[in-house]
C-alpha cells in the first residue's frame, strides 16, 4: 500500500499506559480509528448512537507511523475491524519494529491480519444484537473481555467459550458506573466460574480511569 494511503482516525495519543485486561500497565500508544456501528449503551468513546457527530481526521500511513514512541500501539475505535485496510496498517507497525493490539467487538472479520496481532475480543451481542460476533473471531482471540452490568453476561456467552484457543484468557470488567455495585458480584462470578472450569477469569478494572491518565 502506498504510504500515502488515508486512515480516518478520531484520535491517537502517545506514552500512557494499557488500562484494561491483559497487558494492563504496559506502555503503548494509541490509534483510534474512526466510526462504529454497534452502539453500545455504556460506550466510552462517544459511539453509543451510532458514528455521527464524532470528529475525525485523515492521516497517512506514515503520518501514523511517525508519531509512534512506544514499543506496543493499541489499535481502538469505533471498530477497527470495518477498515479493510486494517491488515496494512498492522503490518506497518509490526515492521516498525513494535507489537500490535486490536480492541474489537468481534461483529466484523477481515482476512489476511497478521499473525502477531494481539486481539481483544470484547462482544457486544446482549446489548446488540443486530452485531453478533463473527465465529472466527472467537478463534482468533488472545484475549476475552466481557464487561458486566449484571452478571448475567457470562451466561449469555459461556457456550461461545469451547471455540476460544487453549491459550485465551477471560477478563471480566464492572461497567464503569455501576463498578461499586458490580465488582463483588463480579468475584463471585469468578469463584464460580473456577470452582468448574481450568480455563483463568481474571478481574479486570480500567485502571487509566482510577488514575485518572489517557
Amino acid at each position: 500500500m502506498d504510504s500515502n494511503t488515508y486512515f480516518p482516525i478520531h484520535e491517537t495519543f502517545q506514552a500512557t499506559l494499557q488500562g484494561e485486561g491483559f497487558w494492563t500497565g504496559v506502555l503503548c500508544d494509541f490509534i483510534r480509528l474512526y466510526g462504529c456501528p454497534v452502539s453500545c449503551p455504556w460506550c466510552d468513546t462517544g459511539y453509543e448512537s451510532g458514528s455521527k457527530g464524532i470528529e475525525w481526521n485523515r492521516h497517512t500511513l506514515t503520518e501514523l507511523l511517525s508519531q509512534l514512541v512506544s514499543p506496543r500501539v493499541v489499535i481502538s475505535g469505533g471498530e477497527p475491524f470495518i477498515h479493510k485496510n486494517l491488515p496494512v496498517l498492522c503490518q506497518a507497525i509490526i515492521d516498525s519494529g513494535r507489537h500490535v493490539h486490536i480492541e474489537t467487538s468481534g461483529a466484523f472479520w477481515v482476512d489476511n491480519l497478521p499473525d502477531r496481532v494481539w486481539v481483544t475480543l470484547s462482544p457486544k451481542t446482549h446489548v446488540s444484537p443486530s452485531y453478533p460476533v463473527d465465529i472466527k473471531m472467537w478463534n482468533r482471540a488472545n484475549e476475552l473481555k466481557l464487561v458486566i452490568s449484571d452478571g448475567s453476561e457470562i451466561d449469555f456467552y459461556l457456550h461461545y467459550f469451547e471455540n476460544l484457543q487453549p491459550s485465551c484468557e477471560i477478563f471480566l470488567q464492572p461497567e464503569w458506573e455501576m463498578r461499586v455495585r458490580i465488582i463483588p458480584k463480579i468475584i463471585h462470578l469468578i469463584h464460580q466460574f473456577t470452582a468448574t472450569h481450568s480455563r483463568p477469569m481474571r478481574l479486570s478494572l480500567q485502571t487509566h480511569k482510577l488514575l485518572n491518565i489517557r
